[in-house]
């Protein structure tokens, strides 16, 4: 069970349909057509959209059984994946120091997590897994940005989202009861859909090497929340594997940022 009593899948349907009705009016604000919805990079467009339902669905079942303050710290290891798949699946080149970085990242990944300690726990690695998937989410978001409009990307996403969790939300609906409940879960959706809104229009402004100093200010917030909401402090291996993934981080956009000013 999830935010509120409502199993996980129900409340990432609910969210969905919220992100859904808000990008459908955008889409539609001139007028019914067609070719509206019409996108020549259909594919790549449909495998962001799978790449964030992923990052939904695993998010939720993480943190069913982790402190936010972990998840949010394995998260911050999406950037360092960017920074090593870029060179494939980009055609970005990424030299030594920034493979050492990338190594020393996941070194802090290692610390953050225990993988051999008593205290490991499975869904752990729903977490890593959700990090990867973000990661590829960024990266097909940076490869359509420019081509292919926000309020498109952000349809397909919540379409594929809708289609995709609609059997299991039905098999295992859940009435959240009361108003307060509804309103809960409306502005998750809300704000889900203008977290990654504001993401798809600031890569079509800037790339990931000017971005990415802003995401590690999630973890202020995330940890003050975990704290006040649930009395969720953050231990030491965490904290220190947070912070040598979040410097080496800041090292990478610092080479890259050089690498472009000159």
């Amino acid at each position: 069970m999830a935010l509120l009593g409502m199993p996980v899948l129900v409340t990432a349907f609910l969210r969905y349909i919220v992100h859904f009705a808000i990008t459908l009016g955008l889409v539609l604000k001139s007028g019914w057509k067609l070719s509206s919805f019409h996108t020549p990079r259909f594919g790549l467009v449909v495998l962001r959209a799978l790449f964030i339902l992923a990052c939904t669905g695993l998010n939720f079942g993480a943190v069913l059984y982790l402190p936010l303050t972990l998840t949010s710290t394995i998260l911050f290891s999406s950037p360092l994946i960017v920074c090593a798949l870029s060179g494939p699946l980009l055609g970005e080149k990424v030299g030594k120091w920034r493979w050492a970085a990338i190594c020393v990242g996941f070194v802090g990944l290692v610390i953050a997590i225990r993988p051999f300690d008593t205290t490991f726990h499975w869904a752990i690695i729903l977490s890593v897994v959700n990090a990867i998937s973000f990661a590829l989410y960024i990266i097909t978001t940076r490869k359509l940005s420019g081509d292919v409009d926000s309020d498109i990307m952000q349809f397909y996403a919540a379409a594929a989202g809708i289609i995709l969790l609609a059997p299991f939300a039905v098999l295992q609906w859940h009435n959240p009861g009361t108003m307060i409940n509804w309103m809960i879960l409306l502005m998750m959706g809300f704000w889900g859909w203008l977290g990654h809104e504001l993401v798809t229009r600031a890569h079509s402004f800037a790339g990931a090497s000017a971005l990415t100093p802003f995401s590690y200010s999630y973890l202020i917030y995330v940890t003050i929340w975990s704290t006040l909401l649930f009395d969720q402090w953050p231990d030491l291996w965490t904290l220190l594997g947070g912070a040598i993934i979040i410097s080496t981080g800041l090292f990478i956009w610092f080479r890259e940022r050089n690498e472009v000013s000159h």
